[in-house]
């Protein structure tokens, strides 16, 4: 990969002139639909109205008594992301909580409507079988859209619409689920600010399509000594400006249990990518990483390698490197753990991801996978009694091709990454804490503070200092499920090429609240308080989002 850098930079640092020629909208573009993310929507069908796991990246604390349940691999099928903290704000009304299915366990199926300010609406349904023979089917729709936005009215409304079908076989011994869905998200390039005349909609529109269909096995009995998943699927993304990505990804993990202290593990990806747009760009990326873990209760250790191998046809790399990976845990005293460690990686950037973050990308953005060199941390961990537990922890890590989202030249509408070819290091401090009171309450605060030492990118543009998350959850009688979350972001930085000009983008603070009342065994009310503060802020520079907004209705199960 070093000898390819040069190469890199070139291409980060010389894309705007690619850009300015591609800045221009299209006259009449083609019209394509599209989609960013996915998600599931899962029924709860239990009995009794349960607070959802809190939202933690807490390190999982090994239990002091072994157990067949943690021999369970825990699998995560998706991209792994650069881990710098983006805790997630609300540009546009959320939709409220889902605990309706929660509340009307005797009712799997629901619809919902909803509406509130800026020309909002909300229509949702979900509808789930079981069948014969351990057959479980579930479609799920969902749109959500508002037809004004924070500037120019119509300029900067939005639509997600989103359809899904699932069906899962279920035996003993297996799990086999099959997904397919289709995802369109219609918005607008509004960050032209004020101009003499107010652009031709059509010319700042975009539309991203998303389709995907996966499949997955894995074992069902944790008892075995042999635990497995194996899943593979294909996306297919496409825009209103010829812009195009196939992606087909495989996934396999899976564990044995040598003694009642050792374990052996390994975990495959393969990455088969396309992205057109004006060229073809072929990128792949091939992933294994075998580790064997020794675990007791007072002393945890997990190590191993991790080899990865990226090929990209167009920049001409074909890079393989492996990586140290090691874990250690100690427990001495009760429930309180001290941990460090140290692990590397190649991390996939492609089309989709880098949309995921900024939807506002400028056509022809160059992709380039980012090499996490070395990661050092370490910390302490643990529960303190009474429903509190914490978790603080150090990291400084060195990246290769570590990117930021910035405005291109001369078209700042429109963003585009830069990437840093050489060696980036972040120094990242993390304090987290958490209560929580069963079937009642709870509560987490995450803190995490960043130091960016870049070697050829003037700063981490806009990529936070500070970055916090408050969220809680309480359930009343349990009739009345309410919860309230706080974002803070801090040191924010964009840079205008154009005019040279160098911009501190003000804090951020962004609060919400989301309540939902159950009038009754097939009907509930919610209502949905977004961005209580009223702070139209700017996440990315000239992007201003919606004020004090609002989302109220009703859900009928049945």
């Amino acid at each position: 990969m070093t000898s390819h850098s040069p190469y890199i930079l070139t291409l980060a640092l010389l894309g705007f002139s690619l850009a300015a020629s591609a800045q221009n909208p299209r006259p009449n573009p083609p019209k394509r639909e599209g989609e960013v993310e996915n998600q599931e929507i899962t029924v709860e069908k239990s009995r009794r109205i349960e607070l959802p796991p809190a939202n933690r990246i807490f390190n999982k604390i090994p239990s002091l008594k072994q157990s067949a349940e943690e021999r369970k691999v825990n699998y995560n099928f998706q991209d792994r992301p650069l881990t710098l903290g983006d805790p997630k704000t609300t540009p546009g009304v959320l939709p409220p909580s889902r605990t309706q299915a929660e509340a009307q366990p005797t009712y799997n199926n629901y619809v919902k409507l909803g509406a509130g300010n800026y020309g909002s609406f909300l229509g949702e349904a979900f509808v789930g079988t079981t069948g014969p023979q351990n057959v479980v089917l579930e479609g799920s729709l969902k749109h959500l859209s508002s037809g004004i936005g924070p500037v120019d009215g119509k300029n900067s409304g939005q639509s997600d619409t989103r359809f899904n079908i699932t069906g899962k076989y279920l035996t003993d011994a297996i799990k086999l689920q099959a997904d397919a869905g289709y995802q369109r998200e219609g918005f607008f390039f509004y960050g032209y600010g004020r101009r003499p005349e107010v652009p031709n909609r059509d010319d700042i529109r975009q539309r991203l399509n998303t389709y995907n269909f996966r499949v997955g096995l894995e074992n069902a009995n944790t008892d075995n000594t042999i635990d497995y998943s194996l899943r593979t699927g294909i996306t297919l993304l496409n825009d209103r400006y010829d812009a195009a990505e196939f992606d087909w990804g495989t996934n396999f993990k899976g564990s044995l249990g040598i003694t009642d202290k050792v374990f052996a593990l390994v975990a495959a990806d393969a990455y088969v990518t396309q992205r057109t747009d004006q060229f073809v760009d072929n990128r792949n990326l091939y992933r294994v990483k075998p580790t064997f873990k020794y675990a007791t209760p007072l002393l945890t250790i997990t190590a191993g390698v991790n080899a990865v191998n990226e090929t990209d046809r167009r920049l001409e790399i074909n890079n393989t490197r492996a990586f140290p990976i090691v874990d250690i845990d100690v427990a001495p005293v009760g429930n309180v753990h001290f941990f460090a460690g140290i692990d590397g990686d190649i991390q996939r950037n492609t089309l989709r991801t880098l949309l995921n973050e900024n939807r506002w990308l400028s056509p022809q953005i160059p992709l380039a996978n980012t090499i996490k060199l070395g990661d050092y941390y370490g910390g302490v961990k643990g529960q303190a009694g009474g429903g509190f537990s914490f978790e603080g922890k150090v990291s400084y890590a060195r990246y290769r091709n570590f990117y930021t989202f910035n405005n291109t030249f001369p078209d700042t509408t429109k963003f585009f990454a830069l990437y840093d070819a050489g060696t980036a290091r972040v120094l990242n401090l993390t304090g987290e804490v958490g209560y929580s009171q069963r079937d009642k309450f709870r509560s987490n605060l995450r803190v995490d503070f960043y130091r960016y030492d870049l070697d050829l990118l003037e700063a981490a543009w806009h990529r936070p200092r500070i970055a916090g998350r408050w969220t809680n959850s309480y359930i009343l009688n349990k009739k009345l499920f309410v919860t309230a979350d706080l974002y803070f972001y801090e040191g924010l930085q964009a840079r205008n090429f154009v005019s040279n000009t160098t911009y501190k983008l003000p804090a951020i603070w962004d609060a919400n609240v989301k309540i939902d009342y159950f009038l009754g065994r097939q009907f509930a009310a919610f209502v949905s308080l977004n961005n209580i503060v009223g702070q139209n802020y700017q996440r990315y520079l000239y992007y201003p989002v919606q004020g004090l907004n609002f989302l109220g209705g009703i859900t009928y199960s049945f």
